[in-house]
């Protein structure tokens, strides 16, 4: 079943020590990329969010946006005594040699705000390691949701696929009902063209060997193999639409060469009628190159 590449998914956890949400949006690329969105210290954890997604997703970018909030109480934000009996010690020095007298208890408020006295986190949320586990299962919600999305564009981007495989494959028909027709019609009007240049340069040639060079030249000139081959590639882009697992590789490199089938048809026909339907079959075929670089 194909899969898209783009879609959203969302999931929260709400607890009475912690409040997490995950939004997770997937756009094309032809290779993973994942990329997280989250606040200090949680932005390290972007190794371990990729590892969680690619158990799931093996093509597209992946932005994950991240929001943990959790209530702190004052033991969060401990002080560090050291660095503030050193403050202290140094503005008690400096008090005494400005002549401030005992006024350096006044600016005990503003040392506190010195750097490396409260720490600026809390310790609370550096407590990544317990916390985890909810977060891998918030994700893994997230994901699921996700993946329902893109399976739902996946279903209906696979149906037009199809339809489009169809138009192909009833241009072709038209191609090939004309293949005995237009060989006829091209050896004999190359035969005629080339006895008339014969007959102006007055160049005398054995009639056998000039059928047989005509001959070959319009072997040469043949479409039934490739012909042959779109067909084969038309009924492997159905088997690989509807395999279980999706697989936009294999038709963004099935879609290749049919493109190199249809270029080469149109190229060696050299018939009016044939052209046209090439044209129309290259035309659906930029449709699904198109569609196929969104499937996974």
């Amino acid at each position: 079943m194909l899969c898209s590449m783009t879609g959203y998914g969302e999931a929260s956890y709400q607890a009475d020590d912690l409040h997490l949400s995950i939004e997770l949006r997937s756009v094309n690329n032809r290779y993973l990329k994942v990329s997280l969105r989250a606040d200090e210290p949680y932005n390290l954890l972007e190794a371990e969010v990729e590892k969680v997604i690619r158990r799931v997703i093996r093509r597209g970018t992946i932005q994950v946006h991240l929001r943990c909030q959790r209530p702190f109480s004052p033991q969060d934000f401990p002080i560090n005594t050291a660095a503030l009996q050193s403050y202290v010690r140094q503005v008690r020095e400096l008090s005494s040699a400005l002549g401030l007298g005992d006024q350096w208890p006044m600016l005990l408020t503003q040392v506190l705000a010195l750097p490396g006295v409260v720490s600026d986190e809390p310790i609370a949320a550096l407590h990544m390691e317990e916390e985890w586990p909810i977060l891998e299962r918030v994700l893994e919600q997230a994901l699921e949701r996700l993946q329902v999305m893109r399976q739902e564009e996946g279903r209906a981007m696979a149906q037009e696929l199809l339809q489009m495989r169809d138009q192909i494959a009833l241009q072709l028909d038209q191609v090939r009902a004309h293949i005995p027709r237009v060989a006829v019609l091209y050896r004999d009007r190359l035969y005629d063209r080339v006895r008339n240049l014969l007959g102006e340069l007055d160049v005398q040639i054995d009639r056998s060997d000039l059928i047989k060079e005509v001959a070959i030249f319009v072997e040469r000139s043949d479409i039934a193999e490739e012909v042959v081959r779109l067909a084969s590639h038309l009924e492997q882009f159905q088997e690989i639409v509807n395999e279980p697992e999706s697989a936009g590789r294999k038709l963004e490199f099935l879609t290749q060469e049919m493109f190199r089938e249809a270029n080469t048809i149109g190229s060696k026909a050299g018939d009016v009628e044939i052209s046209r339907h090439v044209v129309e079959i290259k035309t659906t075929l930029e449709k699904i190159r198109e569609l196929v670089q969104n499937v996974e």
